[in-house]
């Protein structure tokens, strides 16, 4: 590399520094957060030998935000480098702990002059993934909200209404359930639920999409709350009644949340080409197929060998050898959404699978406990993916846990 560049990014501004071969300072600039900012970047790189056909590569702290994304459309290699890495690198430079922006971006365009080749560039991926992956994030941190959402109201409710956790504990969704929702809507407290007539309760649970045993499910509803149950005095019950109904109205929202994200993610999802053989795994439905897209991109240049997808999505294992002491342990270090799709994944094959289940099962014979035996699965899958999207071909169950020693999916073994 005859220059390199480095960008230490702020809210407001960003420091940028080039240096050439030689690690002298070519150029440095601070420049602003808008598109008068980003010219003032190209001229300062074209300044330096910056050409389409031999962009400068840039070094910055972040993988996100509108100038990362305005030097990935220029064609130009971006590193992301990880910010405990630069703190370790401007030790090199500067052993009494001294720091600045300016300071900072030198590292970064130094790191990539030193050692540009033990660090990757961000991938190529085509703008159909990027919009996958804003959506199916989105629709992942919704899901998150919701759990968040619904341990906040079940623990209000347990002080004061427990008919209403009852009435709901048999029901997988708990209170996600509509009905649920439906009726702590009209009746927040426990005697407004004592109070309820079976025509309104009929229509609630109703109006929530119920559509059979109706009548059975009033009645037992209708027992639940006539109960006798603890309370609170009456005007600190009122009150968390209309707690319930702001944490109810949060609730409602991450759900309605959670399933229009999903409807648009898979929507996108199924028009790209990779929809076709990511759904052809058993465990991977639309929308978990959207997520694992999202995450390890279209460009097949950012994986050239499966236990590099392994290593990325946390399922291969790390050794750690020093002398007569040998340790290997799960690996910390990951794309936690891949892993927690991953997790899903895993679990979901063993019903849609034998081969996979005859593997879990082989895993657990030899010593692995629950989470080490599905992570060791869910390894074999990630390279099974990985051939079958490299050689553009679906999964074949026979293939993929049949086949002797010296197949074509070794690489998932």
């Amino acid at each position: 590399m005859h220059a390199t560049c480095g960008i230490d990014w702020a809210e407001d501004h960003h420091d940028v520094a080039v240096v050439d071969s030689d690690a002298r300072l070519l150029g440095k600039l601070r420049i602003s957060d808008d598109a008068a900012g980003f010219q003032d970047l190209l001229h300062l790189l074209t300044e330096h030998g910056d050409s389409p056909d031999d962009p400068i590569p840039v070094a910055i702290e972040t993988s996100r935000g509108l100038l990362v994304a305005c030097l990935r459309t220029s064609g130009r290699r971006v590193y992301a480098i990880n910010p405990m890495a630069v703190a370790r690198y401007r030790d090199r430079h500067a052993v009494s702990r001294k720091k600045s922006d300016h300071q900072d971006a030198v590292v970064l365009a130094n790191i990539l002059r030193t050692d540009a080749a033990l660090h990757r560039p961000l991938p190529s991926d085509s703008d159909l993934v990027k919009a996958i992956a804003v959506l199916a994030r989105a629709q992942q941190d919704a899901v998150w909200d919701r759990t968040r959402a619904h341990n906040r109201l079940r623990s209000h409710l347990r002080e004061y209404y427990p008919a209403i956790l009852e009435a709901f504990a048999d029901k997988r969704e708990r209170l996600l359930a509509r009905e649920a929702r439906a009726i702590l809507a009209i009746a927040p407290t426990p005697p407004q639920a004592a109070r309820l007539t079976r025509t309104r309760l009929r229509n609630a649970v109703t109006q929530a999409g119920r559509q059979r045993r109706i009548e059975a499910e009033t009645d037992r509803l209708l027992e639940v709350f006539r109960r006798t149950w603890l309370r609170q005095p009456s005007v600190v019950e009122k009150a968390m009644g209309r707690q319930t109904l702001a944490l109810l109205a949060q609730l409602d929202a991450a759900c309605q949340a959670c399933d229009d994200l999903a409807r648009d993610t898979e929507e996108l999802f199924l028009h790209h080409p990779d929809a076709e053989i990511i759904t052809s795994f058993p465990g991977l439905a639309t929308l978990t197929g959207a997520r694992i897209l999202a995450e390890i991109g279209d460009d097949r240049t950012r994986f050239e060998r499966a236990c590099d997808l392994k290593a990325y999505a946390g399922s291969a294992p790390v050794t750690r050898e020093s002398g007569k002491s040998r340790r290997v342990s799960h690996r910390r270090i990951k794309n936690s959404r891949l892993a927690a799709t991953g997790r899903h994944w895993a679990f979901a094959v063993l019903t849609a699978s034998p081969g996979a289940h005859a593997h879990y099962n082989r895993r657990r014979s030899t010593g692995d406990r629950y989470h080490a035996a599905l992570r060791n699965l869910f390894n074999r899958l990630l390279g099974q993916l990985h051939h079958c999207l490299t050689n553009h071909q679906k999964y074949d169950e026979a293939l993929a846990f049949n086949q002797p020693a010296r197949s074509l999916l070794t690489a998932a073994a």
